[in-house]
């Protein structure tokens, strides 16, 4: 298991995020999805599986629980993103986009991106003044806390 205290944050970030089902228990939360019944029949994933992988998303702070009851049923959870689970937008669109691009679906993209204002969306690196940065231009640049052993 990778601790906190890994350096890499990659290795952090895949500690919960590195499983498949994890990623597409996101994607369906970010759709609406709440619910233990509706993530196992949008997804055919075995419920030992989903348990499992809700664990490791609500304690990394990606979803939080909140308590439901039906009328007549005892009471449930259902499974809400945090604001850091909503960060995730964002690299589930690269990763969308990098799919549609790179390892594309005969009959088109099953999901585009849209603006609130009807503008189709792409994901892209943006300096600090807004202006958006090529990828040939785009440096990972070693800090002070880079390990050097």
């Amino acid at each position: 298991m990778v601790s906190m205290e890994t350096p890499c944050a990659i290795a952090r970030s895949l500690e919960v995020l590195g499983e498949r089902w994890t990623l597409l228990v996101v994607r369906e939360a970010l759709s609406g999805t709440s619910r233990f019944a509706d993530f196992r029949r949008a997804l055919g994933i075995a419920p030992d599986i989903l348990t499992s992988r809700l664990k490791v998303l609500v304690d990394a702070g990606v979803l939080e629980r909140r308590p439901y009851r039906m009328e007549g049923q005892r009471v449930r959870e259902e499974y809400h993103l945090t604001p850091s689970g909503r960060e995730l937008t964002v690299m589930l669109g690269a990763l969308m986009q990098w799919g549609d691009a790179h390892r594309p679906y005969a009959p088109g993209p099953t999901v585009e991106r849209w603006s609130a204002d009807g503008r189709p969306l792409r994901v892209a690196f943006v300096d600090d003044e807004g202006h958006e940065v090529p990828l040939h231009d785009v440096r990972f640049q070693r800090t002070p806390a880079y390990p050097t052993a």
